[in-house]
């Protein structure tokens, strides 16, 4: 792998439920992540933003659009599963955080500690497991944005 991509991959792997095959495809298939100007707009890139039916006054949201980048949706979503029990990093996971520097794993922790929350968090309101992991799964590809240009304060 080249160095262009090596430290990209190393930084994504420091999130929880993120590993090599994932973070690759990820730096892949997305390339300049500075093309996107906000999460928000990262986020519609991946189709993880709601519809919406507006009308006059009535503003109807639904279901995500899925009108974006496959492949890292699904990725995104496999990887959100990760977050539905509250846990310490695994000893992997602090293998994987090896070496890299200490605001990037402070950055990935605070996202694992508001990820988990926001699953339990939905489910206690009465959504299912699918849709809480769906908006996780929106949440986690806001830290990826952030995460990969340079956010991390």
């Amino acid at each position: 792998m080249s160095e262009e991509y090596a430290g990209r991959v190393k930084k994504l792997r420091c999130l929880k439920g993120i590993d090599y095959l994932t973070a690759l495809s990820i730096v892949c298939e997305v390339g300049d992540f500075k093309r996107f100007g906000h999460a928000e707009s990262f986020m519609s890139f991946l189709g993880l933003v709601p519809q919406e039916r507006s009308s006059g006054e009535k503003r109807r949201q639904g279901g995500i659009t899925k009108s974006g980048n496959t492949h890292i949706r699904k990725l995104l979503i496999e990887s959100s599963w990760h977050y539905r029990y509250k846990s310490l990093p695994s000893k992997r996971l602090t293998e994987r955080r090896r070496g890299q520097p200490s605001e990037i794993i402070a950055y990935a922790d605070r996202a694992m500690r508001r990820l988990q929350g926001k699953y339990f968090h939905l489910l206690l309101k009465g959504k299912r497991p699918q849709v809480a992991v769906t908006a996780v799964a929106r949440e986690l590809a806001g830290f990826v944005w952030g995460l990969m240009v340079g956010q991390t304060v």
